[in-house]
C-alpha cells in the first residue's frame, strides 16, 4: 500500500518550529519521537493562543489516546519546520487532529500523522463534552 504525502493547502492552521541540535539522532536526521512532540506542541499552542485552554486551570483537559505518523522525507537540524493542523473528526468528547510536517517552504509534507484527544474533567478524569468555545474554535479548522 502506497501512502502519499499531503499538501500545505490541505491544512487550516500552521505553527512554525525551529529544529534543535539535539533533535537529530545518530543517523543524522530528526528522531521519530520528536515528531510526536511537535504534534502536541502545535495542537496545544493553537488551543492556548486562542484562549480555549488554560493548562493550569481549565476544568476540561484533553488526554492523548492515540498518535500515529507516516514519514516521507527526512528532516534535520537546522531545518525550519511548519506544522499544519486540521480537525478530521469532532465528536462529543473527542477530536481527531491530523497533522502535516513541512520543511521550510516546501509544499509536500515530509510527514503526516494524527493525534486524538479525549476531553475529560480535570479532577475526575472522566470523559466530558468539549466546551462550546473550544468546539467553535475547532470547527474553524475542521475539514
Amino acid at each position: 500500500m502506497s501512502i502519499k504525502s499531503d499538501k500545505r493547502s490541505d491544512y487550516r492552521h500552521f505553527h512554525t518550529i525551529t529544529t534543535r541540535w539535539m533533535d537529530n539522532d545518530t543517523y543524522g536526521h530528526v528522531n521519530n519521537v520528536i515528531y510526536y512532540s511537535w504534534f502536541d506542541t502545535a495542537v496545544n499552542q493553537f488551543l492556548i493562543a486562542n484562549g480555549v485552554l488554560d493548562i493550569e486551570r481549565s476544568p476540561v483537559i484533553g488526554l492523548v489516546i492515540e498518535t500515529q505518523c507516516n514519514y516521507f522525507a527526512p528532516l534535520a537540524f537546522p531545518d525550519r519546520i511548519t506544522i499544519g493542523i486540521r480537525v478530521a473528526k469532532l465528536g462529543n468528547s473527542s477530536v481527531r487532529y491530523e497533522v502535516g510536517v513541512f520543511r521550510e517552504d516546501e509544499e509536500d509534507a515530509a510527514a503526516r500523522g494524527h493525534f486524538i484527544h479525549v476531553y475529560v474533567s480535570r479532577n475526575e478524569r472522566r470523559p466530558t463534552a468539549i466546551p462550546d468555545s473550544m468546539r467553535a474554535l475547532l470547527q474553524t479548522i475542521q475539514v
